[in-house]
């Protein structure tokens, strides 16, 4: 392995209640703080989000497709179909996330980490990760499809059912995933580093990639 990733450090300002009646399009919320407050369904596209903190909110199908997401904590958030696609999240720690089927298919992460939850069918296709990390969460069909992933770490964290096809991988360490369940893209492992019993639990799904027959 080469470096560790690097993990954001957030050190928020005091924050003002977020008053709003909704979120907007190419909106700017800087040093807010939203507690509770049910986004579900809301287009905030291309909306900036800087030194702020989303505590308990809903976020079903609402749309922050280009947002940017700055030096800001997310803390509990549920939902299913949130769309981040094409967003940027910088500087960023998701703790305890319920979310289900969230699109961040061509997005850019960087220092980023998820801490806690579980979210099912997470769309990461074509995005770009560096410096992320993703602990003591449950993961279950994540798509890194066509993604680049570099100093990204699994740290206590189940990974189950993953595709990896046609991604590229750069000191991504696998070695804290357990249960760790590759689906697709075996053949993508380069450039990452596992543990000797997490090579023995993949032997038998090696074996039938390479067209071994094992008796």
């Amino acid at each position: 392995m080469g470096r560790g990733a690097r993990r954001p450090e957030l050190r928020l300002p005091p924050l003002e209640p977020w008053a709003g009646d909704g979120l907007e399009p190419d909106g700017d919320y800087d040093g807010l703080e939203f507690a509770d407050a049910d986004l579900a369904g809301q287009d905030a596209a291309g909306a900036r989000f800087m030194d702020c903190a989303l505590r308990g909110c809903a976020v079903d199908g609402t749309k922050l497709r280009h947002a940017r997401v700055l030096d800001t904590a997310l803390t509990g958030p549920r939902g299913v179909g949130t769309d981040l696609s094409e967003a940027t999240l910088r500087d960023v720690e998701l703790t305890d996330p319920r979310l289900g089927g969230t699109q961040l298919h061509g997005a850019v992460l960087e220092r980023v980490v998820v801490r806690g939850g579980k979210i099912d069918y997470l769309n990461l296709r074509m995005a770009r990760l560096r410096d992320v990390v993703f602990e003591s969460c449950v993961l279950v069909e994540p798509d890194f499809g066509g993604a680049r992933l570099e100093r990204v770490e699994f740290v206590d964290c189940a990974l189950k059912g993953a595709d990896f096809t046609g991604a590229t991988l750069k000191d991504v360490d696998l070695r804290g995933a357990a249960p760790l369940e590759i689906a697709r893209g075996l053949d993508r492992l380069s450039g990452a580093v596992i543990g000797t019993g997490q090579l023995l639990d993949l032997a038998p799904v090696l074996a039938a990639a390479l067209g071994i027959r094992v008796e």
